[in-house]
């Protein structure tokens, strides 16, 4: 089939879990036959030199700039005065519009697929159906943050914004022929909203055999292990909650122990946190951070979405320890293949009590690297996707 699709950002390199998808999925799709046109959106001109990387996979590939720092005075007055929430004033690029528009003019497409909700105010009206995936409900997403902003009247101008992130993403999923949900918890609340959508599933996945190659060996201090993009919020939440509320108490069990908050924009947030047994940094090859740490722990509590650490760590043979929000959009169990607390103590106990119980340890790795391997490689996940295009096109 002949896709047209759209990113908010550009699929390469790999350094966050939106690239990482559809990065997996279009390498995948264009070996099942499909011709992809894709435009992206890039925040400085640096990243135009990955577009080679992509061009092996797609018929054609189009780069669109966005504004590089999100907390411009212009994207803040332009939020102020249009009906549009900043999250897609952010992610507006000037150009790519009119660009979409000589396109479908020019050839025809059997789909557009856009890949979240705050790319479509580009795509312009079209007899093309179009396929919405959305990597979690922003909306949601961002009103956890504001009910948790502790100044009253940026509050209320917060919460306006909230709203009308929420009138435009319900918009957004009307329009769509279907919209691809990344867990059941997402189906759940997008149908809470809007009965009649059609909605399918199509989770995050991981590269097995990538993430299962080793490169590297268990240091032999335990690490605690976080990672993540910074740029979201619910990563930054993650970490302040595990340096105050979990981090003392396991270091104070275990004093030999060491964390380690690794991924983009770590220095740019936490470059203060980093002192003899704390280490912030970004890698080239997360492979490596995985590999040397003893758990993975994430205290996340904003919901949406499926969290590529925890597919990468399973793959990788790290243990997780999270809480039932951060491990949603997966099967696994309690005790199983990983280990789900809710509260910071009982996260910090079961940290002790994973690098204290050998037993336990390898118990969790290797079943959760077996599952893994079964039920969340790309492989199955993009030819699902490739189901959904076909079903799409014939209707």
């Amino acid at each position: 089939m002949k896709i047209l699709m759209l990113t908010p950002y550009l699929p390469y390199p790999l350094l966050t879990g939106g690239q990482t998808r559809s990065y997996n999925l279009i390498k995948r799709l264009s070996s099942l036959g499909h011709e992809i046109t894709l435009f992206s959106l890039v925040k400085s001109n640096d990243e135009r030199k990955y577009v080679g990387e992509l061009e092996k996979y797609l018929s054609e590939i189009k780069v669109f700039s966005r504004s590089e720092k999100p907390w411009t005075i212009e994207n803040i007055l332009k939020t102020g005065f249009s009906f549009y929430p900043f999250l897609v004033i952010r992610n507006w690029a000037k150009g790519e519009r009119s660009a979409i528009k000589k396109k479908l003019e020019s050839e025809n497409f059997d789909l557009i697929h856009a890949e979240t909700f705050y790319v479509m105010p580009h795509i312009p009206k079209t007899n093309v159906p179009m396929l919405l995936v959305e990597q979690t409900i922003e909306y949601l997403v961002y009103r956890h943050f504001v009910d948790e902003f502790k100044f009253p009247l940026m509050k209320q101008l917060l919460y306006l914004d909230v709203a009308k992130l929420k009138y435009w993403e319900l918009k957004y999923w009307n329009r769509a022929k279907k919209v691809v949900a990344m867990s059941q918890e997402d189906k759940k609340s997008m149908l809470a909203q809007i009965p009649t959508l059609d909605v399918d599933i199509v989770p995050n996945g991981v590269d097995s055999a990538f993430f299962g190659q080793k490169i590297k060996s268990r240091l032999a201090n335990p690490i605690i292990l976080y990672l993540g993009n910074f740029t979201w919020l619910q990563n930054r939440e993650a970490v302040n909650i595990l340096i105050n509320k979990i981090w003392p108490e396991v270091k104070k069990r275990i004093p030999v122990s060491n964390l380690w908050v690794i991924g983009k924009e770590a220095k740019g947030f936490f470059s203060k946190l980093e002192s003899e047994d704390i280490r912030v940094d970004e890698v080239s090859d997360v492979r490596e951070v995985y590999q040397q740490a003893s758990v993975l722990v994430a205290p996340i509590y904003g919901g949406g979405g499926t969290r590529y650490k925890n597919l990468e760590a399973f793959a990788s043979g790290l243990p997780v320890v999270t809480t039932s929000i951060g491990i949603r959009g997966t099967t696994v169990k309690d005790g199983q293949e990983v280990i789900i607390r809710d509260d910071p103590q009982g996260i910090a106990d079961a940290v002790v009590e994973l690098l204290t119980n050998k037993t336990l340890y390898n118990t969790i790795a290797d079943k959760a690297k077996k599952m893994v391997k079964e039920k969340y490689d790309w492989d199955p996940i993009a030819l699902s996707l490739s189901q959904i295009y076909q079903e799409l096109g014939e209707k």
